[in-house]
């Protein structure tokens, strides 16, 4: 299993006394590879060092809707930089959260074109964070990111969002929120979603699965338990979720090649 979007690179999973413990237990439970996404340049700078220094790992860089307000000239130069490094994969987590509006939002939205735009000129996909803006973030994806691999991380729009996505070609990533015993709007999308379109993930340390859900931090050994729900609720296998969405997660991250 890969999982898709997992936070090494921050105080709660990525210290010494606490990372080879969780890689051991994501070992045991099938997981091989992981995407430590960036959030900010420090997290961003840090996903590439754990990811140059581990064969397990890739990385993303970007800055997060929260941080938008430190965006800068300065500060793109800097992803520029980063994402020349051939163990990253992706530009993110980029977009708009209108939920925590801890920055101004044109200031979000202005962070979020830029960096689509960087994607575009570095060749990456792009990895969207996406809070109580669904309609403003799917209609700048439409006017923005045309012909670049999109990722909508932790999925949580409603069926005409998932809709968009499929129409477009865009990936949604499934997380332990799909195990939540009143999300049956998310399983009812992920049922009549292409198989090509659904990518295994944690958001570890944040969103335990059922039956961990409000237990912290996440881990990804429990990607397994979101390919077991994926699995119960299309009726397959969870060897057959996990063949998938690895050859997705292949297909979506090439610079990965078959190194996953």
């Amino acid at each position: 299993m890969i999982d898709t979007h997992v936070h090494f690179n921050g105080k709660d999973l990525g210290g010494r006394e606490v990372l080879p413990g969780v890689l051991e237990r994501a070992k045991f439970a099938g997981v091989q590879r992981f995407v430590v996404v960036g959030y900010d340049l420090a997290s961003s700078e840090r996903a590439v060092t754990l990811a140059e220094n581990d064969t397990r790992m890739w990385a993303t860089v970007g800055i997060h809707p929260h941080d938008a307000t430190n965006y800068s000239p300065a500060a793109e130069e800097r992803l520029r930089e980063l994402a020349r490094h051939p163990r990253i994969v992706a530009i993110g987590e980029i977009g708009l959260d209108f939920y925590r509006d801890l920055s101004p939002r044109d200031a979000q939205e202005s962070a979020f074109r830029a960096q689509i735009s960087l994607a575009r000129e570095t060749n990456l996909p792009i990895v969207i964070h996406c809070r109580d803006a669904y309609p403003e973030t799917l209609a700048l994806l439409e006017s923005e990111a045309d012909c670049i691999t999109v990722i909508l991380h932790c999925f949580a729009g409603d069926a005409g969002d998932a809709e968009c996505a499929f129409r477009h070609g865009w990936y949604l990533g499934i997380g332990g929120t799909v195990t939540y015993k009143k999300n049956d709007e998310l399983r009812a999308i992920v049922r009549s979603a292409s198989e090509n379109l659904l990518l295994l993930e944690t958001d570890a340390p944040y969103l335990s699965p059922e039956p961990f859900r409000g237990k912290f931090p996440n881990e990804p050994a429990r990607v397994a338990l979101v390919a077991q729900r994926i699995a119960d609720v299309r009726g397959e296998t969870k060897d057959s979720v996990v063949a998938y969405t690895t050859e997705n997660a292949r297909r979506c991250f090439p610079r990965m090649g078959s190194d996953c």
